[in-house]
């Protein structure tokens, strides 16, 4: 079996746990402080040990909203995507969505997503090593994420959680409304986390 197919079938075992009529426990909760970014931190139930995070250089919006770039977006969420170089799963709603095969985006979709420099540097990586995709569970809000080319490039823009190139912005507001993590936590999140694990973002206080 090659790496693709063996991607595509490790995809095909964990789509079907995502399904959000299971009742709600999240697997991560995530506190976020736009007053004080530094304060913001994400944690594992059951779990004592926080990690840090960055949040959008814009604050946070209430549960329920419409996503928008530079906030970070509150509320009740569920994992439907884990992209990495060597990990790709998916739920068959998405992938139906993408108008792409299974094995297409298995093989491109997060290359394709790393190589885009958004900030102008000359150097691609933005997502750092993995990126965790965020469906919102109770919204009726009509959410912007979609498929698409960017700079004729396909890729997927829906909010997330997902890795850096450059560290320094964790802990502070700065991101394009994404949840930023170090590697580290990246590691963690790789073997902690599931297709349909739930994450509780909330703001400081209001938990």
């Amino acid at each position: 079996m090659n790496r693709r197919t063996f991607l595509a079938a490790a995809a095909l075992g964990t789509a079907a746990t995502a399904t959000c009529a299971e009742p709600f426990e999240p697997r991560l909760t995530i506190t976020l402080n736009p007053e004080a970014p530094g304060s913001s931190r994400g944690v594992f139930t059951g779990s004592d040990q926080s990690f840090p995070v960055g949040l959008g250089k814009n604050g946070v919006l209430p549960a329920g909203s419409a996503f928008r770039g530079g906030y970070s977006l509150l509320g009740r969420f569920r994992i439907n995507a884990i992209l990495s170089a060597d990990r790709f799963e998916m739920t068959d709603r998405l992938i139906e969505q993408s108008g792409k095969p299974r094995d297409w985006l298995a093989e491109n979709l997060f290359a394709n997503m790393s190589s885009i420099d958004f900030d102008g540097d000359g150097k691609g990586g933005e997502y750092g090593n993995a990126f965790f995709g965020l469906e919102p569970v109770d919204s009726k809000a009509k959410q912007p994420f979609h498929f698409g080319e960017y700079k004729g490039t396909f890729r997927w823009y829906t909010y997330a959680i997902h890795g850096t190139r450059d560290e320094t912005r964790i802990g502070k507001c700065v991101t394009g409304g994404c949840v930023n993590v170090s590697a580290e936590t990246v590691a963690r999140l790789l073997n902690g986390t599931k297709l349909g694990d739930g994450v509780l973002v909330q703001k400081e206080g209001e938990g």
